[in-house]
């Protein structure tokens, strides 16, 4: 092998390596700077999420950011003496601001400051005012009448409407349909106050 044909191959070699060289880096430059990216985009979502605030998506008006507040309340709605079932999936997690959850549905948990129950029932596509609750389903509506009335009891005491109500730690929330005595009523409370409230 001559020289000539000797330092023809070098060349080769050192054009390879050069080129493989190359090649390597670049691929090294367009995977950091995708992982870059990546970074920068988790990072804007973690800080998004974790400042969250009444502007965010799907907060309610007037809420304060998600974790501002962490409270449960027991809750026994009653139509005709039947218990309203809130453990169907139907029900579970509407809205992380309040919610029930882990299929228990006596325990409403509330993530943040100004948030009502009339947001509660509003993310569970339930219809309630200080006259009527109607159904999801809206064919079954119960309004106040001569004979039956809605009736609202926060820890015990009546109250006229509870949709601008922001529950607090331990409260008791009593919904009735009925023409219930006060015997009766108070059956309801007691029964409502011996609910275990799920944290």
């Amino acid at each position: 092998m001559g020289r000539k044909e000797r330092r023809e191959r070098e060349a080769k070699r050192e054009n390879y390596a050069t080129k493989h060289s190359a090649a390597k880096r670049k691929q090294t430059l367009i995977a950091i700077g995708v992982l870059g990216v990546i970074a920068v985009i988790v990072g804007y979502a973690a800080y998004l999420f974790l400042n969250m605030t009444e502007t965010a998506p799907g907060g309610p008006e007037n809420a304060g950011a998600l974790g501002s507040e962490h409270a449960h309340a027991a809750i026994l709605v009653s139509i005709f003496g039947d218990m309203f079932d809130f453990t169907s999936t139907a029900f579970q997690i509407k809205s992380s601001w309040i919610h029930f959850e882990g299929r228990d549905g006596t325990t409403i948990h509330k993530h943040a400051t100004g948030v009502d129950l009339g947001y509660l029932f509003e993310t569970l596509s339930i219809d309630l005012d200080d006259q009527c609750y109607v159904f999801p389903e809206k064919d079954r509506t119960f309004c106040t009448t001569d004979k039956f009335a809605l009736k609202f009891f926060i820890n015990g005491d009546q109250v006229d409407d509870i949709r601008d109500y922001e529950i607090m730690e331990g409260d008791r929330v009593l919904i009735l349909y009925g023409a219930e005595t006060e015997e009766e009523i108070e059956q309801y409370i007691v029964q409502l106050d011996d609910q275990v409230i799920v944290k």
